[in-house]
This record gives structure tokens, sequence and C-alpha cells, in this order.
């Protein structure tokens, strides 16, 4: 995406606003702007603030999306590899547009288990390939972090498919099998799908620890119930 697309994102949403600062930079292809935003903001609507570690994460824009998103996450860290030189470049012109994201980002290129994490962030990663997607869920689970992930590129020879696929195709099973681990190791897991038409590989899997999953419900809930107790209120 370069300047001569700019006429695709003329709206004034945040999703036009963020497109039109990715043409600007013109390091990244149009499927990588459209899966994000729609990882982002699926992400968003169940896990709020964070800092938020996206593993895997090339040029960071997941993890700037998601601080777009939800500015109470105070910062976000990008961890990859081999880090794309144009990410600096790509950072600055979302920084051009949203100025609060000055120095809320950090880039380390390493291995994702270099990354400490904590039991208050937020994990994600979008289309890690094959066994990575195993290994950013088991770093969220040691730490009993939130975590989602968008897998692709299944290794079937070497992953686990639980043996169903005799029923399912193999990636499918593969899926299957990590949100049945998560389950299983205390998560509460959400399944969901992003447009198919973005991508083939849709599947987003979110998960949070079951103790952490019943404080955000209780937060939630309780301005509810103080307002339904408060004195004066009319029923119908």
């Amino acid at each position: 995406m370069t300047d001569k697309d700019l006429g695709r994102f003329a709206e004034d949403t945040l999703f036009h606003r963020i497109a039109r600062a990715v043409c600007h930079a013109g390091c990244l292809p149009r499927k990588e702007l459209f899966e994000t935003w729609e990882m982002a903001r699926r992400v968003r609507r169940r896990f709020r603030g964070g800092r938020v570690i996206d593993l895997g994460g090339g040029h960071g824009l997941l993890a700037q999306i998601m601080l777009l998103l939800d500015d109470s996450s105070p910062s976000a860290l990008v961890v990859d590899q081999t880090l794309p030189a144009s990410g600096a470049r790509l950072y600055e012109a979302l920084v051009r547009a949203w100025p609060r994201l000055a120095g809320r980002l950090t880039f380390v290129a390493g291995s994702l288990e270099t990354a400490e994490l904590l039991g208050t962030d937020v994990v994600v990663s979008c289309h890690a390939c094959g066994d990575l997607t195993d290994r950013v869920l088991q770093r969220a689970v040691a730490a009993q972090a939130r975590v989602a992930v968008l897998p692709c590129c299944h290794d079937l020879e070497s992953g686990d498919t639980g043996r169903l696929r005799g029923w399912v195709d193999g990636p499918l099973a593969a899926d299957i099998v990590r949100a049945t681990r998560l389950t299983q190791q205390g998560y509460r897991v959400w399944t969901q799908t992003i447009p198919a038409d973005i991508t083939a590989k849709n599947r987003l899997l979110l998960g949070a620890p079951v103790l952490e999953s019943a404080r955000t419900v209780s937060r939630v809930s309780a301005p509810r119930r103080a307002r339904a107790q408060s004195p004066g209120r009319r029923r119908s």
C-alpha cells in the first residue's frame, strides 16, 4: 500500500485513518492491514487494558492498533526474531497521526522466549507460522496472561492434531486441540473467525485464565448492580 491507495480510504473512521497512515509508510501489503484490524478489534472486545505483547510481531501494526483501540493500555512490546527495517517507518507514520503513541512502543529483535511476561499482559500474535503459535500459547499460559492468536501454516507432521484428521481437515484439528488444551490449562476460551475473504487462515483463538475472566465479569457487572440498587430508580 502506498499513497496511490489513499483514495480507497477517504472516510473519517478510525480504520480509514489507520489505513491512510499505512499508505504513507508504504511498506505493508493490503491484506496485512485488513487481517490485523479485524483481529485487533475482536480482541479488544474481550480484553481491555494491560501491556500489549505482540510476539512474532514484525512491523508491530497489531500492537499499535491495539493501543489505538484501547488507550488504557500503557505500552506495547513487539518481539520478532528479525525486525523489518521498515518497521520504524510505519511507527513514525502512525505517531504523526497519533502523537500519543510516541514512546509507548518497544521493538526487540530476538526469540520470543526472551520476553518477560506478566499476568496483566495481553499476548497477541497474528499468523505466527507453525509451532510458533504453540510457543506463544505456552508463554502466555506460563505467565497466566490473556492471549489471542490467529494461527497459520500448520505443520501437520510435527503438530498435534489429536487423531481428529479422520473427521476434520488437519489445520482445523490442530486448532481444536489448541483450544482444548487451553481449557484444560485453566483458561476460558473463545473461538471466532475473521472474514474469510481477507484470509483463509481466519480462525481466532482467545483465552483468559478462569480467575481473571471472573474478575473481569465482576468489574463489569458491579456498576450495573449498583445502578439497579440506587435510591429513586424508577421501575417500568
